[in-house]
């Protein structure tokens, strides 16, 4: 099995402040603008071997941070910025999606997180990856949104609107299916619903249809995607490369077994002939300790070890970024300028840890 990373990152100045960095999409082939100035997207091609993803992302991110320091710019691998972000949209369906989720659009300019594209199309690995969701603490990035001090990872309860909004169904974690019709079932009357949230904001079902797809409405955490095809997790915040790459091969070694062990409900864990996965309402709320606490919440810790993960391998930026509970802008300048400096560090080390062995059929 194939999988490939996709990472949004922020582009700073050499004060910290947001910058538009968009032009890097024209400096390598890899590099892809987002739909705000100040973000941008790192990806790879698939890769069974860890250190071939590694290398890869590797030498596209430098490329990319040398691009960017021509301009006195640098690249920040934070969930959110920290403070509030009010760029406007740089594209036409950026400009679609602010004239219909309104106000609601804060949450999308804010949050920068890793998608990781599984070569796999079946409902246990889709169920498996939601269940799996509460994973993204260990790589959480940022306990700040908009100035506030929020959560353990902020990103996710902003992103997935958690505290309520008229979206947050396109956005949250979605329960498991029992086959791929009901997935395309669910999806086909979410998007009908978009539309109608659409027309009631004004916007016409013509300029929906222009800019979104069934498919590409939906913004949850864990996708089925028609292109490759793959099951796309996007659950963590963008973090350090390292921890994303470690974190989407220990996710993927995982996923791996769904090839010859049965996905079922029952009393969590990886046996030897099936893979049990708790009832979603558990889940849930195992999920929510996960964005509030982090990993070291006592239920989350010892669930994702039960799930093949190692929670002790990871360090998540989110427990080095301490303060006040509010964060002003000259402090989160200097933050963003501090993580410019781990991603630096991080990429320049970006190889397999010789303890580890690289491909994602190991462990099975």
């Amino acid at each position: 099995m194939n999988l490939g990373i996709e990472m949004e990152f922020w582009v700073v100045d050499e004060s910290g402040r947001l910058s538009d960095g968009q032009y890097l999409a024209d400096r390598h082939e890899r590099i892809e603008p987002e739909f705000v100035g100040p973000l941008i997207e790192v990806k790879t091609s698939p890769h069974e071997r860890e250190d071939a993803l590694r290398r890869e992302l590797r030498r596209t991110l430098r490329a990319a941070m040398s691009a960017a320091e021509s301009e006195g710019h640098r690249l920040v691998p934070l969930g959110t910025p920290l403070t509030e972000a009010t760029p406007d949209a740089t594209t036409e369906r950026g400009e679609a999606f602010e004239a219909i989720y309104g106000d609601e659009i804060v949450g999308a300019k804010n949050c920068a997180g890793t998608h990781v594209h599984f070569e796999r199309r079946n409902v246990d690995a889709l169920n498996l990856l939601t269940a799996m969701d509460p994973a993204l603490s260990l790589v959480s990035s940022s306990p700040y949104y908009c100035g506030r001090r929020r959560h353990h990872c902020s990103r996710a309860q902003a992103y997935r609107q958690r505290d309520g909004g008229r979206f947050a169904d396109f956005c949250d974690l979605w329960s498991y299916v029992d086959d791929v019709d009901e997935w395309r079932a669910t999806v086909e009357a979410s998007y009908r619903r978009f539309g109608r949230l659409a027309a009631e904001r004004g916007a016409s079902q013509g300029l929906v249809a222009d800019h979104f797809t069934p498919e590409d409405t939906v913004l949850c955490p864990v996708r089925l995607r028609d292109e490759v095809p793959t099951v796309e997790w996007r659950a963590p915040d963008t973090c350090l490369p390292s921890q994303a790459v470690r974190l989407a091969f220990d996710v993927g070694r995982v996923v791996r077994q769904t090839d010859d062990k049965p996905v079922s409900v029952g009393d969590p864990g990886i046996g030897t002939d099936e893979i049990r996965v708790p009832p979603f309402e558990d889940l849930d709320e195992l999920v929510t300790l996960a964005i509030e606490r982090g990993p070291d919440a006592p239920p989350v810790r010892r669930y994702l070890r039960r799930m093949g993960l190692d929670p002790s391998a990871y360090s998540p930026l989110a427990d080095q970024i301490t303060g006040p509970p509010t964060v002003s802008e000259s402090r989160a300048r200097d933050l963003r300028l501090a993580a410019a400096d781990w991603l630096r560090a991080d990429v320049a080390t970006l190889t397999v840890d010789p303890s580890r062995t690289d491909t994602l059929t190991a462990g099975t």
